[in-house]
């Protein structure tokens, strides 16, 4: 059938209008309604009844459940094993400067418990997940501070046998290490270490190779894919830029993402599996409160460190430009957990599917 020329504007124009809309209701539908729909879940820490505990919950922060539930243990900095089946984590036993952190693994059901390693912090996993990577402490004597480390080792799952980085004696005061999917680097910052004041680095994994990506700040995050990295510039600012991890000297890029909350501190950010999504840890500055069990004075983002008004939130890695937190809507901003209950240090990860009997 041919249509009039008046027929077919007001067709047309019929179909801009319908366009239009759908990308209006898009733009204002709720994040949470999408995370709702993801097969993810989310691990992270939180003090709850003079405890720290593990807790897992779904990407729209529904269904939060206890997995540790040890009132006399402290367990805290959940990595999850990139098939999504175990999480390794820390955890604090004795007081003051005898206290001793040790390094744990269980199934991401809680199941399984055991120890790795004591004097043990900041772990991460190997892209196999056969081995838990950690840095060892730095003296035998405590310190919560999160760079309080020397050297690097790695710890086969299925033998226990504990191996340490082939430049583990140049490696000293690293925090936050984590590999990149392609398992030739491991990124981590430094602090008054290795000939550095501050800095983030491109460590090899299995040589002597160490890259300065000469941006500031903290608590890098490669993304699944490895083409981003994600890292808190500041106290107030979490960004993202391109990296090109197949170049002989990596660089990162301009910066195509900031979040910036100027009332909150922002730390801890993690890429959901898929890339995305972005998680983060947002709270008050804050020192801590040494007379709560199982916690250290220090600043509020490390580990062990009390954090009361922290809470977790999510926001699309797929934007541009920046976003100011505090101006967000439910469209640009998905908070995953309200209580304020010390919620730190988010894992994403893809449970594996449970295997029919």
């Amino acid at each position: 059938m041919r249509l009039n020329r008046s027929c077919s504007r007001a067709a047309l124009g019929g179909l801009a209008v319908l366009f239009a809309s759908c990308a209006l209701t898009s733009a204002q539908t709720p994040l949470r309604r999408q995370l709702e729909a993801l097969p993810f879940q989310i691990a992270y820490e939180s003090y709850v009844h003079d405890n720290w505990e593990i807790f897992v919950m779904n990407a729209d922060g529904s269904a939060a459940l206890n997995l540790t539930n040890t009132p006399k243990e402290h367990e805290h900095y959940p990595q999850v094993s990139p098939d999504g089946a175990q999480i390794c984590f820390t955890v604090d036993q004795g007081e003051g400067r005898d206290t001793i952190r040790s390094l744990w693994v269980m199934d991401t059901d809680g199941q399984h418990r055991r120890k790795l390693a004591d004097y043990a912090r900041e772990q991460f996993w190997r892209p196999d997940g056969q081995a838990v990577c950690f840095l060892p402490q730095e003296y035998p004597k405590w310190n919560v501070i999160d760079y309080y480390t020397k050297g690097m080792n790695f710890c086969e799952l299925t033998t226990g046998r504990v191996e340490p980085h082939a430049n583990t004696t140049n490696l000293h005061h690293l925090y936050n290490p984590g590999f990149a999917r392609n398992g030739k680097w491991i990124v981590s910052t430094v602090h008054a270490g290795m000939g550095v004041e501050h800095a983030i680095l491109l460590l090899e994994a299995r040589g002597s190779k160490i890259i300065n990506l000469k941006i500031p700040g903290c608590r890098p995050c490669l993304s699944p894919d490895g083409k981003h990295i994600a890292w808190g510039p500041g106290d107030h600012e979490i960004a993202v830029a391109p990296i090109d991890l197949t170049a002989e000297r990596p660089v990162v890029g301009p910066r195509r993402l900031v979040l910036k909350d100027e009332k909150n501190e922002i730390y801890h950010v993690d890429w959901s599996p898929d890339g995305r999504f972005l998680s983060f840890s947002r709270g008050p500055k804050g020192e801590g409160d040494p007379t709560k069990p199982g916690t250290f004075s220090a600043s509020a983002p490390i580990v062990g460190v009390y954090a009361p008004g922290w809470n977790i939130g999510v926001v699309s890695a797929e934007r541009r430009g920046t976003l100011d937190l505090n101006q967000a809507t439910d469209a640009d901003l998905a908070m995953l957990t309200t209580n304020g209950w010390s919620n730190k240090e988010s894992a994403w990860f893809r449970p594996r599917a449970k295997e029919s009997r």
